[in-house]
């Protein structure tokens, strides 16, 4: 299915780079059959335009840049694979100018000298970004996984050898026709995912960007089940909005905190970060 050696392409970025911490947050979600880490290389299945490949990226630090193989029988669709990993892997933030707005906080300086060159990792589909995030409401990130691949292994479309890249990550027209019920997970939730379904179908364009923050918010949040902690992870990781912040999010509830050294509402979290703008 995928012959030949596939064609090699190199994406350079503004140093620095904080390659470790963007493929610890993938590995701790890496869906199996979908995603590889393996020797600090990502790979992952992908589909485009009804053909499907797959992608190997690693870090060349020498070079200040991600080297990149693709693999497919349709190498015409190369140029929007690399596209995808620009965006999953933040290839184009400019570090310099985020920092010097983000070290005028006096939580935030410390955190950002300790971890130069941290990126915001990207979602490689919308759709699947999506649905990454309503399986992740109230659970934990390995549970989001487990059920992740439950999902694959019930929806997706077998492209290669077990334990290997085997499956490609659903797509809406498949969960629409899936049997949710063998997810395992609450009615409320399946019936959620199977109205983001029905609407990427209806909507193809729903989780780009629109031309303010709180018009992407309010497009997403008319989605059943999509509330605002969803809506502004959506946003952050699929629409690249880099405004979009979940402030109720207990992760970030807990950096407050421990910055703090006091409890921190969501509310007053989303009034200190107004001034983290427009980062």
């Amino acid at each position: 299915m995928l012959p030949g050696d596939g064609l090699r392409a190199q994406l350079a970025y503004r140093a620095p780079y904080d390659w470790d911490a963007l493929l610890q947050h993938l590995s701790a979600r890496a869906l199996a059959g979908v995603e590889q880490i393996t020797g600090g290389r990502y790979a992952r299945t992908w589909r485009e335009h009804e053909a499907v490949g797959t992608v190997e990226i690693e870090h060349c630090p020498e070079r200040q840049g991600l080297s990149i193989l693709v693999r497919s029988a349709r190498l015409e669709l190369a140029t929007a694979i690399v596209q995808r990993v620009r965006r999953v892997f933040d290839v184009d933030a400019d570090v310099a100018a985020i920092n010097a707005q983000l070290c005028a906080d006096a939580w935030l300086a410390p955190l950002l000298a300790a971890r130069p060159g941290l990126r915001v990792p990207g979602g490689w589909d919308g759709f699947e970004l999506a649905v990454r995030a309503l399986l992740g409401q109230q659970v934990s990130v390995q549970a989001a996984r487990r059920l992740g691949e439950r999902l694959v292994l019930l929806c997706g479309s077998h492209v290669g050898p077990s334990g290997e890249l085997s499956h490609v990550f659903p797509s809406a027209e498949q969960v629409v026709a899936g049997e949710l019920s063998q997810l395992g997970m609450p009615r409320a939730r399946r019936d959620a995912l199977l109205a983001l379904a029905r609407a990427a179908c209806a909507e193809p364009r729903l989780f780009e960007a629109e031309a303010t923050l709180e018009a992407t918010i309010a497009k997403l949040r008319r989605v059943r089940g999509v509330g605002d902690w969803t809506a502004h992870y959506i946003a952050l990781r699929a629409a690249r909005e880099p405004d979009a912040f979940p402030a109720s999010d207990r992760g970030l509830l807990r950096g407050a905190e421990a910055c703090a050294g006091a409890s921190v509402s969501a509310r007053a979290l989303e009034l200190r970060a107004r001034a983290w703008r427009p980062w």
